[in-house]
């Protein structure tokens, strides 16, 4: 028999598909890839420095010999105010020179909690997509995450259930907050096509709601819901006048 493929670097499993065999799309798969733990970036003597750093960094490594074409990256936030991107490109031009390619930031100081010292986001799923980027995210090899807290009140921050998806496919996470999907105006790529909208967003948009409604269908229920009425008619002292 065969081996079995190797597991995804991811704190928790895939959700089920939804209705497998009925119609309903397959739970998409993540990228492989390996998710290094955080890393904090203390200034001073680590031993002697009581401050507590707010910054951290994340790595996240790929097989070599398979760039990710970035999709989503999908995330469990845990006290993060502030998220930057950073991703590392495959080019012609780098073949021989792997540890001489530059980091590129597709993602700037993106903000995960409105005010860092309250709770409000500081435990929400995030889905973060590809039309959000400042630059093109094909033929990825690497990626680092800039975690920023500025706020003394939480003793540690972090990203959980991290997950990497390649083009073509994409979490069926909904319901993270809108705010997140749209980009200050300052941050916005230049729109080469006018008035016309992305067609890649707008088709994302679309898989979303289709799925969102296929979840709801799913779960109606046919059972009566039954209030006060007895076969169809109600009982006079359980009326009220007002």
């Amino acid at each position: 028999s065969a081996s079995p493929a190797p597991e995804p670097c991811w704190m928790e499993p895939p959700a089920p598909s939804l209705g497998h065999g009925a119609g309903f799309p397959m739970a998409p798969d993540p990228a492989l890839c390996t998710v290094r733990s955080p890393v904090a970036l203390q200034v001073g003597d680590v031993k002697t420095d009581l401050a507590r750093p707010g910054v951290a960094v994340i790595d996240v490594a790929l097989p070599p010999t398979q760039p990710l074409d970035l999709q989503e990256i999908v995330f469990k936030n845990s006290y993060t105010a502030f998220l930057t991107v950073r991703v590392q490109r495959r080019r012609p031009c780098d073949v021989g020179r792997e540890g001489a390619r530059k980091w590129v930031t597709c993602l700037w100081n993106h903000c995960l909690m409105p005010s860092p010292h309250t709770e409000a986001g500081s435990q929400d799923y995030f889905s973060v997509f590809r039309h959000q980027m400042l630059c093109d995210v094909d033929q990825v090899t690497a990626v680092r995450l800039i975690l920023r807290q500025p706020s003394p009140v939480w003793l540690h921050f972090t990203l959980e259930e991290l997950r990497l998806y390649p083009r073509g496919q994409q979490s069926l996470q909904t319901g993270f907050p809108s705010w997140l999907s749209n980009l200050a105006p300052q941050q916005q790529p230049e729109n080469l096509h006018g008035g016309v909208p992305d067609p890649e967003k707008v088709s994302t948009e679309v898989q979303q709601l289709w799925v969102l409604t296929e979840m709801i269908r799913a779960n109606q229920t046919a059972a009566r819901i039954g209030r006060f009425d007895v076969d169809g008619c109600y009982d006079i002292n359980l009326l009220s006048y007002t």
